[in-house]
């Protein structure tokens, strides 16, 4: 028997034994595509939505088209409804805030899991702490300290509050990934003599950069969605962000329901993008932070 004969014969058992494992991903990718299209269709009708008028929405099916694209709502929004103002409001808002807690956040657990102090696990006890606190219990004791120091209508109420928030959780994504860094690379550059400030800076900031990814996109998407403190500590429309500015479209009488849908797809965008863009990272950030060692 030679060699091709025994290669015929055994070809079709490996297709065999393949088989199931074939179908198993084939039923993967179609689940897969399933959650895909949930996840587009909201998105799909939200857009479809921006672009039809009060009487379209409610006498169209859901997912109809509008007789005609209204884009003028966009431009509405834009510049009547001072939806651009909210719209840089929101953003420095929120680059700011999640620049300040991330920074806050590497210092505070590069403190906690590169060094050695005296109540460094009442600290970071402390920390953990915050998670536990709901957000809902604090706006009258906010508001009280924040009327106090003459920092209502403020925006540094929003920064500050976003950062006190956020910090606890940035702090546990990051301790994971910061006990699996190798503390060799640091050792050696302290034989060459470097300080503390150029290890953390120079060395283990940029070891950091996929947990950071993750820690950006989260606090980003808190920080742009929020309402609650902005609608209790922001009167003025100066300070407003998107999320507050939407109210502007609802009326005694009547509500825009058109221009609503332009200004929640304007507010999606971004977080949208973001999130695209840092997908990978965000990937690699989890992995890498869940498993110690």
């Amino acid at each position: 028997m030679n060699i091709e004969t025994i290669e015929s014969r055994t070809q079709p058992t490996a297709w065999r034994n393949k088989l199931p494992e074939q179908i198993g991903y084939g039923v993967l990718y179609v689940m897969l595509t399933v959650v895909a299209v949930i996840q587009v269709l909201p998105l799909l009708w939200l857009l479809l939505f921006s672009l039809k008028n009060n009487e379209e929405i409610f006498n169209l099916a859901p997912f109809a088209l509008p007789d005609k694209l209204r884009w003028e709502n966009y431009e509405k929004v834009w510049t009547q409804g001072h939806i651009s103002a909210y719209f840089f409001n929101s953003v420095w808002m929120t680059v700011l805030s999640v620049a300040v807690t991330v920074l806050l956040a590497s210092l505070v657990t590069f403190a906690l899991t590169r060094m050695k102090w005296k109540l460094q696990s009442f600290v970071l006890g402390l920390f953990m702490l915050g998670l536990m606190i709901p957000v809902h219990s604090t706006l009258i004791p906010l508001f009280s300290f924040f009327t106090k120091t003459h920092l209502t209508n403020h925006p540094l109420s929003i920064i500050l509050t976003y950062i006190s928030f956020n910090l606890p959780i940035t702090i546990m994504i990051m301790l994971g990934f910061y006990y699996t860094l190798p503390r060799e690379v640091e050792e050696a550059a302290v034989m060459d003599g470097c300080s503390v400030n150029r290890i953390f800076f120079n060395i283990t900031l940029p070891m950091t950069a996929s947990v950071l990814s993750t820690a950006v996109i989260i606090n980003m998407i808190y920080n742009w969605n929020e309402f609650i403190f902005v609608n209790t500590f922001i009167s003025s429309d100066k300070f407003k962000t998107l999320t507050v500015g939407v109210q502007n479209f609802v009326g005694q009488y009547t509500t825009d329901w058109g221009a609503i849908g332009a200004t929640l797809m304007i507010s999606i965008l971004p977080i949208l993008l973001a999130f695209i863009l840092l997908s990978n990272r965000i990937v690699e950030g989890i992995a890498a932070g869940s498993v110690k060692g």
